[in-house]
């Protein structure tokens, strides 16, 4: 795992070479941003151009660049190739700090523990997670939903290694679901609304009393301590548009449709089990954390123990 995660940040330091460079000294010439298609607030802020706003007065650019998953994100804010991370599942700092990533946390978002669930095909014979023994299952690998597995089956008095478990890409777990290549699938929105709006399926169970289901937003250590006051200006603008997109359900979700490529009811429906009230990371808050790291350093997916209040928090004035 060690010597797969050290070509993985290989790779992300050859893809940094080809972003632009970081200024040295004083004001950042530009603030590197990178985001997934699920990163709902910073999608809609990259849209309306609202940091922009802010900071062109203060001569900094930004520069949005798209990952495809969390963990790639993180290794590219480890390596410099990015100076702030729009949100990641909880699991994802966790696999960082376990290979030793200097990370900031910036800011969180309340639980959204029903944003992420397993499911089954509507026919499918599997009535309950006992039944998911020795089945097929698809997962994103350092997911949130991975995560999730892990506490579901034992919550059903299974182990990780009771089931074949297949890690895919959101879009080739989709694929293999379809096509029944898997008996189930654990995913989170907006591809489970995408799935529920088009596909027959069941939820066998979703985060409720599993898993929390906090997603961070970090910044690398070195760009967190040396430019504060563009935090601090993120992290203003996340809560503003968090709580536009609560208070404006449908306005956000035809917002985003032609963002997104889906439709708006389902953009609502997925939007409806995000909290996206955003808030401060305390240390007395970061006990689901714990608890992820213990589980998956169990499952012998992480290389060493991690304690996961040993992180820098940004602290807002």
């Amino acid at each position: 795992m060690q010597r797969r995660h050290f070509l993985r940040l290989t790779a992300a330091a050859a893809a940094a070479l080809s972003l632009p460079a970081q200024a040295q000294t004083g004001k950042p010439a530009q603030v590197r941003i990178g985001y997934q298609k699920s990163s709902t607030l910073l999608t809609v802020i990259k849209a309306n151009g609202a940091l922009e706003k802010r900071l062109t007065p203060l001569n900094i650019k930004i520069g949005w660049h798209e990952f495809s998953s969390g963990l790639p994100l993180l290794e590219a804010l480890n390596v410099g190739g990015v100076d702030l991370s729009a949100d990641v599942a909880d699991t994802v700092p966790v696999f960082a700090q376990a290979a030793g990533a200097k990370l900031t946390y910036l800011a969180q978002e309340a639980p959204s523990p029903s944003a992420q669930a397993v499911i089954v095909r509507n026919d499918s014979p599997i009535k309950t997670i006992a039944d998911l023994k020795r089945k097929k299952i698809a997962v994103t690998k350092a997911a949130g939903v991975h995560y999730l597995l892990i506490a579901t089956l034992e919550k059903a008095g299974l182990k990780f290694s009771d089931i074949d478990v297949a890690y895919l890409t959101p879009a080739d777990g989709r694929a293999a679901f379809e096509r029944g290549s898997v008996d189930a699938w654990v995913t989170w929105d907006p591809f489970l609304a995408g799935v529920q709006k088009q596909t027959p399926v069941r939820i066998l169970s979703d985060g409720r009393n599993i898993a929390d289901y906090q997603r961070y937003y970090l910044a690398s250590t070195p760009f967190a301590e040396a430019h504060p006051e563009v935090l601090a200006i993120v992290f203003d603008e996340l809560k503003k548009t968090g709580l536009w997109v609560r208070q404006n359900p449908k306005e956000a979700a035809a917002f985003l449709a032609p963002i997104w490529g889906l439709d708006a009811p389902t953009i609502e429906l997925a939007n409806s089990r995000r909290s996206y009230e955003v808030r401060a990371v305390v240390v007395n808050a970061l006990g689901e954390q714990q608890r992820i790291a213990d589980t998956f350093f169990a499952a012998g997916l992480l290389p060493r123990k991690v304690n996961a209040t040993d992180v820098a928090i940004w602290k807002p004035a």
